[in-house]
């Protein structure tokens, strides 16, 4: 599972990959992480705050409230954020067989 939910804080597992054409999510990588794309260079923290930028907007969380839990330097991070609506909406999706179709 990618992500965990404890007293309505998400914390959720992330592969990112930089340098991409688009910021969009991928899917799953393995079994435990969740894969994002994003268009920002991993150069002196681009890459982390356009990835910051993108939960907020997808999840529709602030951005002051997405805090990095582990990995800031690493392509595999622990993210955490207040549980939102969005995010419900977006768990739900997950679920098979609708996974990323």
């Amino acid at each position: 599972m990618f992500y965990s939910i404890e007293n309505e804080k998400v914390s959720i597992r992330v592969k990112a990959q930089p340098s991409a054409s688009k910021n969009e999510f991928c899917g799953l990588y393995g079994e435990d992480a969740l894969k994002i794309r994003i268009k920002a260079a991993p150069v002196e923290g681009a890459a982390n705050k356009e990835l910051i930028k993108f939960l907020s907007k997808s999840f529709k969380v602030s951005k002051s409230s997405i805090t990095f839990k582990s990995g800031q330097n690493s392509k595999i991070k622990i993210i955490e954020f207040p549980l939102s609506d969005k995010f419900r909406e977006f768990v739900e999706l997950c679920k098979p067989p609708n996974l990323f179709d």
